[in-house]
C-alpha cells in the first residue's frame, strides 16, 4: 500500500472568492408606439464591477459580458519543500488560477419588423400597463403590510441578533461534538532556518501546555527552527518540540507561556473502535484552519508504512485505523475523534491517487482513505517523549525484508550495515528463529510482510510476550517471545 504524508507547506489559504454585486434590475422594455412598425429594442447593457473602491467587487469579464467571470477552481500545486511528506519538494499548496471562462455578452435577438394590424402594439401595450399595475401592487401591498404591522401578521421572522449561536444543538450530534473540540486544537505552523516550512494541526494533551501532533508536521521545526501554534480564537503562541519520534510519526510540542484555561481533550480507547463507528476529523487541510469533516471507521490494523516519498526519508509504521472521513495535507497531527468527542487516533497519513488529485498539477487530496495512529499507542508514546524526550520501540531483535509481501515477514541474511540479520541474545535469538525464517502471525494477527511485522509489533510494549508463529522449511512452528527495547530512532 503507498501512502504519503501530508503535513507539506501550505501557503496563506486564498481569501474567498469573490461575490458578483446584485445587479440592479433592467427597465422594461419599451413598447412599440406605432403598431409594430418599429422593430424590438435591445435589452441596454448590464453594468459591470461594483462602485470604486468595493472590496468585494467582482472580476470584470470583456467589454459588455454578463454573467461575469465565476471564481476560478482551486487547484492544488507544488509550492516548495517542507516538513514530512513536504521533504521531497513536492509541497501541498493552495492557489487560484487567475483565468477565467469568457462568456459571449448577451444580446437581445434582433428581429426584422413586420407589417400587420397593429396587434403586436396592442400586446406590448397590455404587457406594460400589467408591468406598472403589478409595480403599483406590489408597492400597495408592502405599504399597507408596514402600517399595519402591529395589527397581527401571519408571517414568522427569525430573531435579527439570533443565528446559529442562539440554537443549542443536542450533546451528541456533530455540533455540539466539534464546539467542544474545536477549541482544544491548533493550526502548527513549523519553519526551518532555512524558510522552508509546513503546515499541520495539532490538539491540547495537557493543562501543561504539551500539544500531541506528527513527528513530520514538526520536522522542519528541529535543529533551531521556528514552530508556532494559533488556537481557534486567533491567539498564537511560540512552541518549542519537547520530543519526536519518526517511527512512530509521533511528537510532542509545548506552549511557551501556555494560557492558564487549556482544556485537554479526552482520551478514548481505540481498542474498542468497531468498523462502522462514526469519526470526526479536525484540521487545518491545505491550510483551511479548523476545519471539520466526519465519516466512520472503515478498517482497523491496517498495516500501514508512510513516508515523505524522498529518497532520504525513513518510514514510519503504524498498525492504523483506517477512516473515509475526508482527510488533506494539513489535516496530519490533528484528532480523530468518535461520536461522543473522545480521541481515538492522530490523523497520520493519506492514500494518494496516481491521477494527481484536484487540479492534476499537484499531489491529491482525499479520495476517502485516510490512517490514523490508534491513540492507544500515540498516549504511550507521547507519555514516554514528554518523561524522557526520547522514544522507545518495542523489538524482536531480527532485521526483515521490507519488500511488498503476501506470505509473510522473512528474516534477512544479513541486517543492515552488515550486522546479523538476528541479534545475539535478542528475543528472535533466545526463541530459536534464523535468517530465512518467514514469521506468519504475531499472537492472532496475520503477518503478511515485514513492514505489517514491524507495525504491529510497534502496538506493544517493551516486555510484552507474543505468540509468533513462522515458517521453516515448510513447517510451520509457534513459539513465545518477550519483546526487548530499543530507545531512540537511531
Amino acid at each position: 500500500m503507498s501512502t504519503e504524508n501530508e503535513g507539506n507547506p501550505v501557503p496563506p489559504a486564498p481569501s474567498a472568492p469573490p461575490v458578483p454585486p446584485t445587479s440592479p434590475a433592467a427597465p422594461p422594455q419599451a413598447a412599440a408606439s406605432d403598431g409594430g412598425e418599429s422593430p424590438t429594442t435591445p435589452i441596454p447593457p448590464v453594468p459591470q464591477g461594483a462602485p470604486a473602491g468595493d472590496p468585494y467587487a467582482a472580476p470584470r469579464g470583456p467589454e459588455g459580458s454578463w454573467p461575469p467571470p465565476p471564481p476560478a477552481t482551486p487547484s492544488y500545486a507544488d509550492s516548495g519543500a517542507g516538513a514530512g511528506a513536504g521533504a521531497a519538494g513536492a509541497g501541498w499548496g493552495s492557489s487560484y488560477d487567475q483565468q477565467y471562462q469568457q462568456h459571449q455578452p448577451y444580446q437581445q435577438p434582433q428581429t426584422a419588423p413586420k407589417k400587420g394590424s397593429g396587434r403586436g402594439g396592442l400586446i406590448a401595450a397590455v404587457l406594460v400597463a400589467a408591468l406598472v399595475a403589478g409595480g403599483l401592487g406590489g408597492g400597495l401591498g408592502y405599504t399597507l403590510a408596514k402600517n399595519n404591522d402591529n395589527l397581527g401578521s401571519t408571517t414568522v421572522s427569525a430573531s435579527a441578533d439570533g443565528g446559529a449561536t442562539q440554537v443549542k444543538r443536542a450533546a451528541g450530534t456533530i455540533a455540539a461534538v466539534a464546539n467542544k473540540a474545536l477549541p482544544s486544537t491548533v493550526t502548527i505552523e513549523a519553519e526551518s532556518t532555512n524558510g522552508e516550512g509546513g503546515t499541520g494541526t495539532g490538539f491540547v494533551f495537557d493543562t501543561q501546555g504539551h500539544i500531541v501532533t506528527n513527528n513530520h508536521v514538526v520536522a522542519d521545526a528541529l535543529d533551531g527552527g521556528k514552530l508556532t501554534a494559533t488556537f481557534p480564537d486567533g491567539k498564537k503562541y511560540d512552541a518549542e518540540v519537547v520530543g519526536h519520534a519518526q517511527g512512530y510519526d509521533v511528537a510532542v510540542i509545548k506552549l511557551k507561556n501556555p494560557p492558564s484555561d487549556l482544556k485537554p481533550l479526552a482520551l478514548g480507547n481505540s481498542d474498542n473502535v468497531a468498523v462502522g463507528d462514526e469519526t470526526i476529523a479536525i484540521g487545518a487541510p491545505f491550510g483551511l484552519s479548523n476545519t471539520v469533516t466526519t465519516g466512520i471507521i472503515s478498517a482497523k490494523n491496517r498495516p500501514v508504512a508512510s513516508s515523505d516519498g524522498s529518497s532520504t526519508s525513513k518510514a514510519s509504521y503504524m498498525s492504523a485505523l483506517q477512516t473515509d472521513a475526508s482527510i488533506n495535507p494539513g489535516n496530519s497531527g490533528g484528532p480523530l475523534l468518535d461520536a461522543s468527542g473522545a480521541v481515538i487516533g492522530i490523523n497520520s497519513a493519506i492514500q494518494s491517487s496516481s491521477s494527481g488529485g484536484l487540479g492534476s498539477t499537484g499531489q491529491s487530496g482525499s479520495i476517502g482513505l485516510g490512517f490514523a495512529i490508534p491513540i492507544n499507542q500515540a498516549k504511550y508514546v507521547a507519555q514516554q517523549l514528554i518523561q524522557s524526550g526520547k522514544p522507545v520501540y518495542a523489538k524482536i531483535g531480527a532485521s526483515v525484508s521490507l519488500e511488498d509481501s503476501s506470505n509473510g515477514a522473512q528474516i534477512t541474511d544479513s541486517g543492515s550495515g552488515g550486522a546479523a540479520a538476528v541479534e545475539s541474545g535478542g528475543p528472535a535469538d533466545k526463541a530459536g528463529l534464523k535468517p530465512g525464517d518467514v514469521i506468519t502471525k504475531l499472537d492472532d494477527t496475520v503477518i503478511d510482510s515485514g513492514p505489517t511485522l514491524i507495525g504491529e509489533i510497534w502496538t506493544h510494549k517493551p516486555g510484552d510476550k507474543v505468540q509468533v508463529t513462522y515458517k521453516r522449511g515448510g513447517s510451520e512452528h509457534t513459539v513465545e517471545m518477550t519483546l526487548g527495547s530499543r530507545v531512540g530512532d537511531n
